[in-house]
């Protein structure tokens, strides 16, 4: 299976953090699974990082780091297509997140099974994997 991560999963996933549910870990650390991280996801990492001002919320890791602890980890990187894009731009309302709506619309169009920890995230879809 193709696993798409969202940025909080690929995020404790490289850190082996605690929050990472034991039903992702499981998914993830299958050997038959590919394992892929969106360029979204590195360019909402570096954007964070970048805005940080001090708050118990700030990107901890630079984009740059994050790239490489995703490839380290043997992640492949999703670049974003004027396709996916457009996909984007059509989903429904059920969540604004910029960043989230590209990794949906990536999903869908690709396909890959979206890894998620949000409700909202996981409500677009029955291939998307709420853990």
């Amino acid at each position: 299976m193709r696993l798409l991560l969202d940025t909080h999963i690929a995020l404790w996933a490289i850190a082996d953090h605690p929050k990472l549910s034991a039903k992702a870990r499981t998914l993830i650390d299958d050997p038959d699974n590919e394992i892929v991280v969106s360029t979204a996801t590195i360019w909402e990492i570096a954007v964070k990082h970048t805005l940080a001002r001090g708050g118990p919320d700030d990107m901890p890791i630079s984009g740059q780091d994050a790239l490489g602890y995703f490839r380290s980890a043997g992640f492949t990187v999703l670049d974003i297509s004027a396709t996916q894009a457009v996909e984007a731009e059509a989903l429904p309302q059920l969540h604004a997140d910029p960043f989230d709506r590209m990794l949906i619309a990536q999903a869908m169009t690709v396909p890959l099974r979206l890894l998620t920890h949000d409700r909202l995230v996981a409500a677009y879809s029955d291939s998307i994997i709420a853990v």
